[in-house]
């Protein structure tokens, strides 16, 4: 008996001094340090990302997990002051201009209708209503790269006329000033500079309804929907870059994503056809809808267009799987003085020019096409005159978009659009990437990051945050711009390239904090 009393103390000793020895081993947490970097102003350029837009709006709570205002967060340890920003009046989103609505308010998602819908309520930020002092935060949606160098660009007089931005305008220094000329006014000695998504981005989301600007050296000549001519990007980043470092300053660059890593583009498929859909709902309808299009307008179709070397361009549509949408693709051989031709003898003259000016460019939709988001709600819907094309709503049975009548250019990004973004996206990329390694800045690569959201996802604790919409995480209402828990993503991989370059140990968020979604009430 006293053996085991003898070995049972033994045991107890030996476990309590191994706990002892466990505590005394626990590594200490790595004290937070700058490095080389120096974080006491610091200083935010870009564009809606930076600024926290988030749900197709700009509210306050969003930007209080904007990016840079975390990362400022983070730089308060490692000696970092006071980031300031230009805060929108409520948390519904959306701006007024002398009391009218320019700017709508915030998505929410509707879990029972699976649709995300706009905050009921007026906006309450008026443009006019100027706020004073300085600001860390100069994120302004809607800049293009060469905006942050536009004089003018925050006066009121050119909201209307296209050359100054409502954001900008609530918060510049003064009317004339320049998005830079804040930011050096402030002598930062850190900064951010996260911009050119909108260079190209606002081709993609109108669909490519703008120009390729390529070789034209002139911004002031760009529609708002244009691509950026790659020189004159890698000329405006280069000073962009120049002028914010002259004084020693260091700072944090970040690339590009491709488009085909946001929501906004890959959520729609190219062929959601059914007879389900075509019925609203109800397949036998829909069954019905399909013979008689497939009698009155696929195979008529499909048949001239097979007997001029175009057969490719339409198929039937299925009675038991999913079928392509129709479209227009503006990149093909305009046929409609054939099919007016081939189909007047049936139709008459007026019914045939109809069909010619309609289905001249149609197609069916392939898997090499984007649907935009916003497509999904117009797919059936009746066309106006507003927007069929054609200047007339078209008239029945060849009125429902995507169905009997082809989706528009705004609707759809086709191949040769979607080259021109990513060639346009490359170049300006490698410009960043070039500027960064010559300036000796932190190089972060979002493009890579984006990319592996939309491919596979990228896992956290027990959740996986992906690019899939409205469930994956990443990504807000809008299909574009990060969700609250993607803004910390992205400051944690600034976090990273930080510390990386400047020998910092600055420590990343907990993703977990952050919402995946806004509720319709924020507190």
């Amino acid at each position: 008996m006293k053996k085991n009393i003898k070995l049972l103390l033994l045991v107890s000793l030996t476990f309590m001094a191994a706990c002892n020895n466990d505590d005394n081993n626990t590594p200490e947490e790595v004290p937070v340090v700058p490095g080389s970097a120096v974080f006491t102003k610091y200083i935010a350029l870009g564009d809606s990302f930076a600024a926290g837009y988030s749900d197709n709006a700009l509210f306050k709570k969003g930007q209080e997990n904007s990016y840079p205002n975390i990362l400022a967060q983070q730089f308060v340890a490692a000696g970092g002051g006071a980031f300031t920003q230009p805060f929108m009046n409520d948390n519904i989103g959306g701006l007024l201009l002398g009391g009218n609505v320019i700017a709508g308010t915030r998505l929410y998602f509707i879990g029972k209708t699976q649709t995300p819908t706009n905050v009921v309520g007026k906006p309450t930020t008026e443009v006019t209503a100027h706020l004073t002092g300085t600001f860390n935060n100069l994120g302004v949606p809607g800049a293009k790269s060469y905006h942050l160098l536009a004089p003018n660009y925050g006066s009121a007089a050119g909201i209307m006329a296209g050359t100054a931005n409502p954001y900008f305008v609530r918060f510049a220094s003064s009317p004339s000033t320049t998005v830079l000329a804040d930011a050096l006014a402030q002598d930062p000695t850190f900064f951010s500079l996260f911009i050119g998504g909108n260079d190209v981005l606002l081709y993609a989301t109108s669909g490519g309804t703008g120009k390729d600007q390529t070789g034209n050296p002139n911004p002031a000549t760009y529609g708002t929907s244009d691509i950026t001519d790659p020189a004159v990007f890698a000329n405006v980043y280069s000073n962009l870059v120049t002028a914010l470092t002259a004084k020693g300053a260091k700072g944090v660059v970040a690339n590009l994503p491709y488009i085909t890593a946001l929501p906004h583009f890959t959520t729609i498929p190219y062929n959601p056809l059914t007879a389900k859909t075509i019925g609203k709902d109800d397949a036998v309808v829909g069954l019905t809808n399909i013979k008689a299009l497939n009698a009155q307008l696929y195979g008529p179709l499909k048949q001239v267009l097979t007997a001029l070397n175009a057969g490719d361009r339409i198929n039937l549509l299925s009675e038991t799987g999913t079928s392509p949408l129709l479209i227009k693709d503006e990149s093909l051989t305009n046929l409609a003085a054939q099919l007016t031709a081939a189909f007047t003898p049936t139709l008459g003259a007026q019914n045939a020019a109809f069909y010619g000016a309609v289905f001249g460019q149609a197609r069916q939709a392939k898997a090499t096409d984007l649907i935009l988001l916003p497509t999904k709600q117009d797919i059936g819907l009746p066309p106006t005159a507003a927007n069929s094309g054609i200047g007339i709503a078209p008239p029945a049975p060849l009125n429902a978009f995507g169905i009997s009548y082809p989706l528009q250019d705004k609707h759809v990004l086709i191949p040769t659009e979607i080259a021109e973004i990513k060639k346009a996206t490359d170049a300006y990329n490698a410009t960043i990437e070039a500027v960064a390694k010559e300036k000796g800045l932190a190089f972060v690569d979002t493009r890579a990051t984006l990319t592996q959201l939309a491919s596979g996802g990228i896992r956290f604790g027990n959740f996986t945050m992906s690019s899939s919409f409205a469930t994956g995480g990443a990504f807000s209402l809008d299909g574009v711009h990060p969700s609250a828990r993607g803004y910390g993503l992205i400051a944690n991989i600034f976090v990273d390239a930080i510390n990386a370059k400047y020998g910092s140990t600055l420590r990343h968020v907990d993703l977990g904090v952050y919402p995946i979604q806004y509720p319709e009430t924020i507190q």
